[in-house]
């Protein structure tokens, strides 16, 4: 795994109606688009399905980072597959057999993920540690964008790197729920490997901008862990 700690925009609170304009201006520094995709049912939020993933695909050239907050997960990720998604993640708790899902996702050319909402307890994860490529430490409640960071569930991170190193193999940890300039190096002191920023980016004035301040930040802890030999 790259030692690059990678930036995943947000589209949930972007400008639909110029959609591709606000992913060209954050392409320079990111290295995923990151799509939420909400059904209404798993989290109390309708946003899009799998045509905004097939119209991102045809925005952008960087991987989508797909992450599905619904229901039935063996039902769609399929189509969201099909429709573009580089990489999908589901919730544990969206289905049965979380098993299938994530080997049904790699059979299709996409890299497999889980994600944890708060309340679910991180020894779940476990199990799957070694089927899957990357896990989605929430610190919000899923949702809604532009909430505010819950501290205590970057100890997550950690925790997911123990268990994996337990079982000798080595996930990706992303962090996503809050993440803005102001609370970054904390989620980097506690090792997330990518982070997910939304309002703060999208919800600038200046996107573009705003994308190339926290691409600055993210550089600045590269060179140090670099120097540092860690």
């Amino acid at each position: 795994m790259s030692s690059k700690i990678k930036l995943s925009p947000s589209i949930l609170n972007a400008d639909f109606a110029n959609l591709a304009d606000q992913i060209k201006a954050v392409e320079p520094y990111s290295d995923y688009i990151h799509l939420d995709v909400m059904d209404g049912h798993f989290v109390p939020n309708i946003t899009f399905g799998p045509l905004m993933i097939e119209t991102a695909k045809r925005i952008t050239d960087l991987p989508l980072d797909t992450h599905l907050m619904i229901y039935n997960p063996p039902e769609w990720v399929e189509a969201f597959a099909e429709a573009g998604s580089d990489r999908i993640a589901f919730h544990l708790r969206s289905c049965r057999d979380p098993e299938s899902v994530i080997r049904a996702t790699r059979r299709l050319g996409v890299s497999p993920g889980l994600a944890v909402s708060p309340e679910v307890p991180t020894f779940e994860l476990k199990p799957f540690l070694g089927m899957i490529d990357f896990v989605i430490i929430m610190c919000v409640y899923p949702g809604f964008g532009g909430q505010k960071l819950m501290p205590e569930m970057l100890n997550r991170v950690g925790a997911v790197k123990r268990d994996a190193a337990e079982l000798g193999v080595v996930v990706e940890v992303e962090v996503d729920g809050g993440v803005k300039a102001q609370n970054i190096p904390m989620v980097l002191e506690a090792g997330a490997d990518n982070i997910v920023v939304g309002s703060s980016i999208f919800g600038a004035s200046d996107a573009s901008r705003a994308a190339a301040e926290v691409r600055a930040i993210l550089d600045r802890t590269d060179k140090r862990t670099a120097a540092s030999g860690s």
